[in-house]
């Protein structure tokens, strides 16, 4: 465990390195150029670099051991995050969409499209190494904040592919007979970019809110503490399950027949739940 908190840590801080360096390519370049889109990824990298900020520091928190103050442990920081990270993600793309739209209406801009190609080409690479690794580092252990890092850089890399797309047809409407409209490339990709990735952190957000909201978890963990439960000699709806963060809450309901000692029955479901990529909390009472 200690092995993999350091290593989410370590990927966590060189996320927020790789972030703040496409931030400054992005925005510098895009301002070089004039182009909406390649100023969107270097925005769109300034707010990934703040929310990894705040991941590492989430991290850290959520390390400390339950108090008073906190009897359960901080792990409700895990999806508070990430509903953060979502509404700000999907902020940046409506604000985007805005600016692209009214970029249309006032005529499109012309983008020196070799420039902004060699500028893809690097993000497209420089995306895809950091998301490999992160996805190297969240190991078996499906930790929430470095999977919100890896979607975050997925998007980062779709969207440096899209622009890459892009600039490649804007290339060649120029030397074309339609080199008329190339001045609408830009602001045309920025509008459907923005649009789609639209609904991705709206997602995250969602599943975010969902988690803190106490709801259930997914149907697979839930599908093992059933497991559990029959293993142990009790019935499935005697387990009530939700999922907070890294920890998996499990609250059973003892039936009235029942004589078996309860600290082995916690032990036993605890060893039944180890494999999980959650960590499980077995809290046992008598029924009503």
């Amino acid at each position: 465990m200690a092995a993999f908190l350091a290593r989410e840590n370590l990927a966590l801080i060189l996320s927020s390195m790789g972030a703040a360096l496409f931030a400054v390519l992005g925005i510098t370049w895009g301002l070089w150029v004039d182009s909406l889109v390649i100023l969107f990824d270097g925005a769109y990298s300034l707010v990934s670099l703040m929310l990894s900020l705040l991941s590492v520091y989430a991290a850290r928190l959520m390390r400390k051991p339950a108090c008073d103050a906190f009897p359960l442990g901080r792990g409700a920081l895990e999806p508070l995050v990430i509903a953060v990270k979502g509404l700000t993600i999907a902020l940046v793309c409506v604000i985007s969409l805005l600016s692209a739209i009214a970029a249309l209406f006032s005529g499109g801009q012309m983008v020196d499209a070799g420039m902004a190609l060699i500028f893809s080409g690097i993000s497209v690479m420089g995306c895809a190494l950091v998301w490999v690794y992160l996805h190297w580092a969240t190991g078996r252990s499906q930790s929430g904040l470095l999977l919100a890092e890896k979607k975050q850089w997925l998007m980062d890399m779709g969207l440096s592919g899209a622009v890459l797309i892009g600039f490649l047809a804007a290339a060649l409407l120029e030397t074309g007979a339609w080199s008329h409209l190339a001045k609408y490339a830009d602001p045309t990709m920025m509008v459907l970019i923005s649009g789609y990735f639209l609904i991705v952190p709206m997602k995250m957000t969602a599943a975010a809110v969902r988690e803190l909201l106490l709801s259930a978890p997914s149907e697979e963990l839930q599908s093992c503490v059933s497991e559990a439960m029959r293993d142990v000699g009790l019935h499935p709806d005697c387990a009530s399950t939700i999922k907070v963060g890294p920890s998996l809450m499990v609250e059973v309901a003892l039936p009235d027949n029942w004589s078996d000692d309860i600290s082995r029955l916690r032990f036993r479901l605890h060893r039944k739940l180890a494999s999980l990529p959650v960590e499980a909390r077995i809290f046992v009472h008598a029924s009503d």
